[in-house]
Formats: C-alpha cells, sequence, structure tokens
C-alpha cells in the first residue's frame, strides 16, 4: 500500500452495512482495515500503526468512549473520528473532552465520510501546499519590491511580510522553502543596509523622519499622558520582531493591540539604543549631560545603563509632567521577577511604569556560551519557540495579566534586534577598541566598506568621541567581527549566534505595540 492516502481502522458493530462507504474509500485511495468491536480495535492498534479511526460509539460490550480512551493510551496523538446515532449533547462533550478530531451524526454517506477523511488526514498537506503557492507568488513580488525607492514605512510592511512567512514556514517545517526565504531575507538586507547609509543621517537632522529610538518617549507615551492615561512601558530588551509576533497570540487574548514600530539607533545596542529611549536624547547630547555616563563608556565599564531612571524622570519633567509619578524596575533574573510579580498590585496607582526585561538579551549572548543552549537555540525558529515559552509560562504571563485588568495603556517594545551571524570579518583595530562583536569604537578602526559602516566622523552621526582619531565600525548584513590573533577562537564561539549592534532589519526595525485590556 506505498501510494495508499492513508491507513483507515473502521469500529462498527454493523459494519457490513457500510459496504459502500469502503468501497467508496478504497476507490478513493485509502486503505482500510475493519473491527466490529473495541477490545478487537484494541488489539489491531496495538498490533498496527494507523493514521486515522473511524469510532462508532453504540457498541455492544465496550461502547465508543471507553474504545477511545484506550486507544488514546496506546498512541495519545492518534485522529479519531466519532460516528453516533445520537446527537446528545453530553457525548459531543466527552467525544471532545478526549479530542476527537469530528463528530459525524448517523446516518452519513460516502462522501460525508470521504470528506471527513480528507480533512484530518490531508489539512496540513492541503495548507503547506496553498502556502507554498502562496509564498513563490509573493516571492517574486518582494524581489520587485527592492527595485522601487522605498520608503521607511515600506521596509517595515516588507519586513513585517518576511517575518509572517517565517512564522507559516515554523507551522510547515517540510515546504523545502526555509532556505529560499532564508537566502530571500539576506538579499533584502543587503538593500536595507544601503537604504539605512543613505538615509540615517539625515534622519538626524531633521524632523520628518520615522520614530527613532529617541523619539519614542514623545511620540507615542506623551499623547497618552496629556489624555490622562496611565502609562506602563515594558522594554524587552533584544526582541525581534518575528519573536514578538510568535507572542502576538498571547497578547491578544489579554489586550486590543496597535501595532506599529520604531528605528533603533546606530549602534544597535543598549548603551545607545535604550538609554536613548528613556533620556530622549542622542548619544553625544546624552554624555554631554551626564558625565558619569560619558566616564563609563568610555572606560567600557560596566553598568552602561545605570541611570535609566534618572533619565527617565528627567525626560518626564522635561516634557512637562513634573505632577506625574512614576516607577521604574529593571528585571535580571527570574527571582526579581517572581518578586515584582508579587508586589505589581502595589505599582497600579502610578501614572508612568516603565519596565526592563533581560531575558531575551541573556539568552542571545548565553546561546553563544553554552552548548546546551546552542541546540536549545540553534536558528531563528528555535528562538521563537523559547521566547514563546518564556512569555507563556513566566512571571512575565502573570504580569500582563494583572496589567490587562489595570487602566494602564501598555506599551510593548523594545531597544533593538538581533541576527543570527554567518560571516566572518577580520578588522584593524588599536588594542584599546571595544569588545563588541558587531559594532566597534576606537582609535584607527578599519575595515571593507562592504562589510561595515565605517564612521570616521562620530559627530556626524550624533554619536560620542572619546579620544583623538576616535572612529566607529558598524556591521553590515550578517557580518561579525574577528581580530587576526583571535580568529579562530572568535569564528568557532560566534559563527551563527546571536549579535546585536549592526545594521540589519532585524536589529533596527523594531516593533511598538500599544495594548489597552480587553
Amino acid at each position: 500500500m506505498q501510494d495508499s492516502r492513508g491507513k483507515i481502522l473502521w469500529v462498527d458493530d454493523e459494519i457490513h452495512h457500510l459496504k459502500p462507504h469502503i468501497l467508496f474509500l478504497e476507490e478513493k485511495g485509502y486503505n482500510l482495515i475493519q473491527a466490529t468491536n473495541g477490545d478487537d480495535a484494541i488489539a489491531l492498534c496495538q498490533e498496527y500503526q494507523f493514521d486515522l479511526i473511524l469510532l462508532d460509539q453504540s457498541m455492544p460490550g465496550m461502547d465508543g468512549l471507553k474504545t477511545l480512551q484506550s486507544i488514546k493510551h496506546i498512541r495519545e496523538s492518534m485522529p479519531i473520528i466519532m460516528i453516533t446515532k445520537t446527537e446528545d449533547e453530553w457525548l459531543m462533550d466527552e467525544a471532545i473532552t478526549s479530542q476527537v478530531e469530528q463528530f459525524l451524526i448517523k446516518p452519513v454517506n460516502p462522501s460525508q465520510i470521504f470528506m471527513a477523511c480528507k480533512q484530518v488526514l490531508e489539512k496540513n498537506s492541503l495548507r503547506e501546499e496553498r502556502a507554498t503557492s502562496d509564498y513563490l507568488k509573493d516571492f517574486q513580488d518582494i524581489n520587485a519590491c527592492l527595485q522601487d525607492d522605498l520608503s521607511c514605512q515600506d521596509w517595515w510592511e516588507l519586513y513585517n511580510r518576511l517575518v509572517r512567512w517565517q512564522l507559516k514556514f515554523d507551522e510547515y517545517k517540510d515546504t523545502g522553502l526555509g532556505n529560499i526565504l532564508t537566502e530571500q531575507i539576506q538579499t533584502c538586507n543587503r538593500e536595507f543596509s544601503r537604504f539605512i547609509e543613505q538615509k540615517f543621517l539625515s534622519w538626524l537632522s531633521t524632523d520628518d523622519r520615522p520614530v527613532l529610538s529617541t523619539d519614542l518617549f514623545s511620540h507615542f507615551i506623551v499623547p497618552l499622558l496629556k489624555g490622562n492615561s496611565k502609562v506602563c512601558l515594558i522594554v524587552l530588551d533584544c526582541l525581534r520582531h518575528d519573536q514578538f509576533m510568535s507572542i502576538l497570540p498571547i497578547l491578544e487574548n489579554l489586550f486590543n493591540v496597535d501595532l506599529s514600530f520604531q528605528v533603533s539607533l546606530l549602534p544597535s545596542a543598549t548603551p545607545y539604543s535604550r538609554n536613548a529611549i528613556f533620556s530622549g536624547l542622542f548619544p553625544d547630547e546624552m554624555v554631554k549631560k551626564y558625565p558619569e555616563q560619558k566616564k563609563i563608556m568610555s572606560e567600557h565599564a560596566p553598568g552602561l545603563n545605570q541611570f535609566e531612571k534618572t533619565f527617565l524622570v528627567d525626560q518626564i519633567k522635561r516634557h512637562g509632567f513634573k505632577d506625574k509619578s512614576s516607577h521604574y524596575h529593571k528585571i535580571w533574573a527570574v527571582e526579581e521577577g517572581q518578586r515584582f510579580q508579587r508586589t505589581i498590585q502595589d505599582l497600579l496607582n502610578v501614572d508612568i511604569l516603565a519596565l526592563v526585561v533581560n531575558f531575551v538579551d541573556i539568552l542571545a549572548h548565553r546561546s553563544s556560551q553554552m552548548d546546551i543552549l546552542k541546540e536549545m537555540v540553534p536558528d531563528e525558529a528555535g528562538y521563537r519557540t523559547a521566547v514563546h515559552s518564556w512569555t507563556e509560562n513566566s512571571w512575565f504571563n502573570k504580569v500582563l495579566k494583572v496589567l490587562s485588568d489595570s487602566e494602564f495603556t501598555v506599551i510593548i517594545t523594545s531597544d533593538h534586534g538581533s541576527i543570527r551571524v554567518q560571516r566572518d570579518v577580520m578588522v584593524a583595530a588599536d588594542k584599546e577598541a571595544s569588545s563588541g562583536v558587531r559594532y566597534k569604537y576606537g582609535r584607527n578602526l578599519n575595515a571593507r566598506k562592504r562589510n561595515a559602516l565605517i564612521i570616521k566622523d562620530p559627530a556626524q552621526y550624533r554619536l560620542p568621541i572619546f579620544g583623538p582619531q576616535f572612529n566607529y565600525l558598524i556591521a553590515k548584513d550578517d557580518v561579525y567581527f574577528v581580530y587576526p590573533n583571535e580568529a579562530h577562537k572568535y569564528k568557532t564561539q560566534f559563527r551563527n549566534s546571536f549579535q546585536h549592534g549592526g545594521i540589519s532589519m532585524e536589529e533596527l526595525l523594531v516593533p511598538v505595540a500599544i495594548m489597552k485590556g480587553l
């Protein structure tokens, strides 16, 4: 039965009355095995592998429900279509609870049975075929879009289309199109890098620009505060748009979600983009206004984001909301998250609640350091799964449930995303240069222009300068930097890991979800 569309066990004490139905299914290509009672059905399930079971409820001895329960003990995932003469609601409830695929009422005709079998056995393959066909059409359209003069909004919409295909192929892993999609994303990133090189500088000197990290507070939060809304800002450090889309169904069970986006500053790294969110300042303004921050950054010291609470309070005052109460909370560890969850009720009276959560960022960094995480998060799909599982099962979900019942308008965003790096590139750097994999700053840095944005005049990019001949290197596409004297170490450790600081859609195009509880 190599060409069979599926092996079906049909269990009915009046199976002899169903010969026309059986012949019809066999003509359609299905392989049918018959049983007249529950005991025989269970024995056959122990001996053979079936793709589907058609199960009558009213049989002498062991009825359909009891047979179903016994079969599920043998193979829990076995798809079962239950067939009965009665429309009793309690029976339907019991059947549904036992995870039957469909519930049919006798009399049934052959076509009805066939359609039910086809739907159960072939729905995934039919959906895969449809997804394949739809993507191949969209593939051509996306490539055509790259020939146009795209705005930042256009790039966001294009990236959103690519992300939706990533999620679709997570469902249908056997389409064979995953590699094609990956290659198309790489092509788009090359064009996106050119776009950023052409446009980013102009954005820094005009208000006619997409929302940047510095603008997030004024663009999204200030209007809400002016309308006397309470705001909860949640920054999930390093959250990519595809990861956000993977948790969107969880959010939509709790909130009405309005999705927008912002563009991370360059470098797309926490000391720059996240500090910009909380301060509302460009990095050069920030180090000028806060000398302590300049000292930390110039010395490559730890704690690059230790002043976010101060930044936030100052920004609130600068926008004229001195009378608004606020609370800032940063969460690094599970225990701290659990403590925050237990105390969230005490914070519902503040006007502005700001929460920074580092789980996604920690997962990105640790996956390059721990073999077990490399196996758990080997690629983008694994990363999405990990973020979804954490959101669904952690203290964070409990906090979201409390917030959904509160008066807060909740804004979830990130400071930047990440990209899985593939291509190592040698760089020339002074020994005092920063150690970043996707961006570097220091004296006399150099790399090929095709691999990196070389910023020789940091002031143009609103970046701080910490000495003479000071410049920045920012990686493009999926490049990561290695030094000649430790090239092998870096190549081994960082290839296929998730990094940030560079130029890619994944790092720069950041979702902003404005949410109100249902």
